[in-house]
């Protein structure tokens, strides 16, 4: 619904002429009482157009209706209801059906729109989970009332968005569901045209700390993982770290549309739902997967589980880290330790894993680091080829999942003075992953708190 200029306009010169009057008999005349005043003249005006817009949209009364128990409802009056929207609280007046055997009454307009009364309306409740996934609850309220106008408490805003958590907790399932139906994945080999050309995953973990009396653990994994597609980064928006890469030979990557997920769970659990998003990215029917992450042992089982064909490459960074550590806990000589580096760094680069295998395992004897070292690079050396993968244009580094750990966990999660339920926390985190997708997921969620059709 939209208001063309020529409509307002009567309403926009008398709301001037009696914003006018009030700054002349103001203190001082400023800008910002100008402001302040417009505004919370529009959010009565607002809220007074909202009540009487509800109160004069209800289509012609009907005497009887059909009660959902197979009774029948008769009109008994028109009754006061009172909302909460972005406006702040509404009255307004509708039909209202009762007297049927069963006790219950009904309101045709409330259901119509959605509305319930005594509570929030959907489109503040956009706001307020929007507001609850990406700030703390009580930071939100502060920033709500600075923004809104409007007084609201903590658990109204935790309420919206872990709600908003679980309607992608309960898209999750159907996900799920379809995705182990080999009829639907049959049905969707067959009609499916468009397949993405070369498309990443990325899978890590994150802890949060749980408050919960009932909960032995204090910290539990929030898995987390993302889909996405890759650009080159054009000159004119490189960065200090591009131009780095670029030196090295290593072409600058960022990601983009990235479709995000995770869940409090073990692995065995998180399972269905990493097969199931990747349906939904159409990960098992890409031309090219290419799958990024540290060399966590769950990680790649799971994508050898359900995508054996993908590319599989060890994140570099953690690659390099490892060596890092190992010339710190062998080398106590600063000159030796530099030199170690430098020589397995440089082999590690141009794929001659085998070269730091040897390095590694000469030192194993008298270092831990380098015992743990030469079992990672054993285990992984298959996904350590960097050399050809640079040569193939892939990302060899997973800042795409860790910058989603830091997002959707560290930002989020573990903000200051965050207690969390596993509930909570886990609730909290689908809806900021909803939120922080390049695609129609946050969208879902408004139209199921609207109470709306999905389109197919």
């Amino acid at each position: 619904m939209e208001f063309t200029t020529e409509e307002l306009a009567p309403i926009a010169e008398q709301m001037a002429r009696i914003s006018v009057q009030k700054l002349n008999a103001a203190e001082n005349r400023q800008i910002m009482v100008l402001e302040e005043g417009i505004r919370q003249g529009l959010m009565e005006l607002g809220r007074q157009v909202m009540a009487r817009s509800l109160s004069q949209a209800e289509e012609e009364m009907e005497r009887e209706l059909p009660c959902q128990c197979g009774g029948t409802l008769y009109y008994q009056r028109r009754r006061e209801a009172k909302i909460e929207s972005l406006f702040g609280w509404t009255c307004y007046k509708r039909s209202y059906y009762a007297e049927c055997q069963c006790g219950k009454g009904k309101a045709p307009m409330d259901d119509e729109f959605g509305l319930e009364p005594g509570e929030i309306t959907p489109g503040l409740g956009k706001l307020l989970a929007l507001a609850g996934s990406g700030l703390a609850f009580g930071e939100s309220r502060g920033w709500i009332k600075e923004f809104l106008v409007l007084e609201l408490s903590e658990n109204s805003i935790r309420k919206e968005t872990q709600g908003f958590g679980q309607f992608q907790a309960d898209c999750e399932e159907k996900w799920k569901a379809q995705c182990q139906n080999q009829a639907y994945l049959q049905e969707r080999l067959r009609m499916e045209t468009e397949r993405p050309e070369r498309l990443y995953g990325s899978l890590d973990g994150a802890h949060v700390r749980i408050e919960d009396p009932e909960e032995e653990e204090k910290w539990r994994e929030v898995k987390t993982g993302c889909w996405y597609q890759v650009e080159p980064v054009p000159d004119s928006q490189q960065r200090q770290r591009h131009r780095k890469k670029a030196e090295i030979g290593q072409q600058a990557l960022r990601a983009k549309d990235q479709q995000y997920y995770g869940d409090i769970q073990e692995v065995d659990d998180f399972e269905p739902l990493f097969w199931a998003t990747g349906c939904r990215a159409k990960a098992d029917l890409a031309q090219e997967l290419v799958f990024l992450a540290d060399g966590a042992k769950w990680i790649w089982r799971l994508v050898e589980t359900h995508f054996p064909n993908a590319i599989q490459i060890v994140d570099w960074y953690h690659a390099e880290e490892r060596l890092k550590k190992v010339s710190k806990d062998a080398f106590p000589n600063g000159e030796k330790r530099h030199t170690w580096l430098e020589d397995t760094r440089t082999a590690l680069w141009w794929g001659n894993t085998a070269f730091v295998i040897r390095a590694c395992d000469a030192l194993a004897h008298r270092s831990e680091e380098a015992s743990a070292a030469l079992t990672y690079f054993r285990n992984n050396q298959h996904r350590m080829h960097y050399d050809r993968f640079r040569e193939q244009g892939y990302m060899i580094g997973s800042s795409t999942i860790e910058s989603a750990c830091k997002q959707n966990v560290s930002h989020r999660l573990r903000c200051s003075g965050a207690q969390w339920t596993v509930e909570g926390a886990r609730l909290t985190a689908k809806a900021r992953a909803a939120w922080l997708s390049h695609n129609d997921d946050w969208e879902t969620l408004c139209s199921l708190r609207a109470g709306l059709p999905l389109t197919a």
